[in-house]
């Protein structure tokens, strides 16, 4: 959003969510009718209007929760089920995160690929090489925690220290005992927590993007992620890949990973320009 100010008038627009009962509200009420004073209602989530009054574009990151319903909670797999077919077919143009998210559309959706442009999501400034490095011996996950995350799996793998970042999420999942779980951080500290690692561990189920890996190459940090996922083309050659649904291949990755040059990956300011040509196209 900073990043867009920079390129154009924006108006933001905001139900916030702060409980069950307002999320229901939001959900059943507020976002199928949105309107804004705008130009170009830009919907950053697959939560929209069903009919705009003015050309819409929404931003869809991944579609997990229709690939994978059973790792989301009943009203969430739902819901969804109904609204994210509804507000792509009412979007003017779709923003795909990666190339792998724009597959995913057209193949569940049947959206037409010509109405889908592939934005990668970018990195704060912050994630670079240059900076402190956290103290310790340790391998690092980072991401909510949620089924698709595979944490189970990735702290059988490692041998020694497993930090892990992320928020508690939904479907039961706790950190396990053999892990220092550090909760969210700032992203100066996550940062710090980058440059410090053996390597960062990603080996998710199913994602559309993954930005922890586009934030530990930023940062010069070896990354072993999912082989056959959104990541290989975020990565390239510079992430070691192994199967997710393997501890032994997880752990042979770990082994193999080593710390890799600085990459260049999108700033959110590349991200914004990209973005406003796609409003200008549909205004």
């Amino acid at each position: 959003m900073r990043a867009l100010r920079d390129h154009l008038d924006v108006l933001e627009v905001a139900y916030p969510a702060t409980s069950r009962l307002r999320t229901l509200a939001a959900d059943v009420l507020w976002y199928p009718r949105l309107r804004a004073d705008a130009d170009v209602l830009h919907c950053p989530t697959f939560r929209g209007p069903f009919r705009p009054a003015q050309p819409l574009v929404v931003t869809i990151h991944d579609l997990a929760v229709l690939r994978h319903p059973e790792w989301f909670n009943r009203w969430t797999s739902t819901y969804s089920r109904i609204a994210v077919p509804r507000v792509v077919a009412a979007a003017a143009r779709v923003i795909a995160v990666s190339e792998f998210t724009k597959r995913e559309l057209v193949t569940l959706l049947r959206v037409d690929d010509e109405r889908v442009t592939v934005i990668p999501n970018g990195v704060e400034p912050v994630f670079s090489p240059d900076g402190r490095r956290a103290d310790g011996d340790y391998v690092l996950a980072v991401g909510t925690l949620e089924p698709r995350k595979n944490l189970a799996r990735i702290a059988a793998a490692v041998d020694g220290e497993l930090r892990v970042v992320g928020a508690r999420g939904w479907g039961g999942i706790d950190p396990p005992p053999n892990v220092t779980w550090l909760g969210d951080v700032p992203d100066e500290r996550l940062a710090e927590l980058y440059r410090g690692a053996r390597c960062l561990v990603y080996a998710s189920l199913y994602e559309g993007f993954g930005i922890p890996v586009a934030e530990a190459l930023a940062c010069g940090c070896a990354v072993v992620t999912s082989r056959g996922s959104a990541m290989e083309e975020l990565a390239g050659g510079d992430a070691v890949y192994v199967d997710p649904a393997s501890v032994e291949s997880i752990r042979a990755g770990i082994e193999s990973a080593v710390r890799s040059a600085p990459r260049r990956v999108a700033t959110w300011d590349d991200v914004a320009r990209r973005t406003r040509e796609v409003y200008e196209a549909v205004a």
